[in-house]
């Protein structure tokens, strides 16, 4: 079993939203997508998936989109982004796939997945340079969150934990600083796209390794983070 993480599908089958809008590397990035991946991933690997998966807005609308990704080889752990607009309660998005039969999808919400010796938590992180009211309550919620998962994979003993945030977490912040407490591994992050690749946090720092997973920043290459 390997693991692997890629984020930011965005994937518009169900509405037809074109991504090439956004630069020549988003051309034709379906099929290329869909190569790379049957080309790299197994049935038994598990791939990280932090957010940004489908431009539908209801998740009825979303069906051709998690088909596309059921079909792929693995396990894929989905989390939520900025523009997963379609999510709902975990209670619900596990009905609708139980409904349509989508069995290698798995929604992380306040929750975790063990695989052998990892646990995988994930939240969707915030900006930290919001300065509403707002802003911080979201901020803070998001934090809460991340920290109710890491308490979780704490009490499963787990030889590593990863973490799948969308949003990247800045040096400093209340994030990286939950990370470095839990003795996170590794973590996973997307939403940067194009010439934002730039401004992502990579490498190890107090021990955790920063990780961007932008689909486009990939070349749409699933990423292998563990065999």
């Amino acid at each position: 079993m390997s693991v692997y993480a890629i984020s930011d599908l965005h994937l518009g089958l169900s509405n037809d939203k074109p991504m090439d809008i956004f630069g020549a590397r988003w051309e034709n990035y379906l099929e290329l997508l869909r190569k790379n991946w049957q080309e790299t991933v197994s049935e038994e690997d598990v791939v990280l998936v932090p957010g940004d998966i489908s431009w539908a807005t209801y998740i009825e609308r979303a069906e051709e989109d998690f088909r596309f990704i059921d079909e792929l080889p693995g396990i894929k752990l989905i989390s939520k982004g900025n523009h997963d607009y379609w999510w709902e309660t975990l209670s619900k998005l596990n009905k609708y796939i139980d409904k349509m039969k989508f069995s290698s999808l798995h929604f992380m919400h306040n929750s975790i997945y063990k695989h052998e010796n990892i646990v995988v938590c994930a939240a969707k992180g915030y900006p930290d340079n919001g300065t509403t009211a707002e802003d911080i309550k979201l901020y803070n919620r998001e934090v809460s969150r991340l920290q109710l998962s890491l308490d979780m994979a704490a009490k499963e003993g787990a030889e590593q934990i990863f973490v799948m945030l969308h949003y990247p977490p800045m040096p400093g912040s209340e994030f990286t600083r939950l990370m470095e407490e839990y003795g996170v591994s590794r973590c996973l992050y997307g939403h940067l796209h194009g010439g934002a690749h730039r401004l992502a946090t990579v490498g190890t720092h107090n021990g955790v390794e920063y990780t961007l997973v932008s689909a486009d920043y990939l070349h749409f290459k699933p990423l292998l983070i563990m065999e």
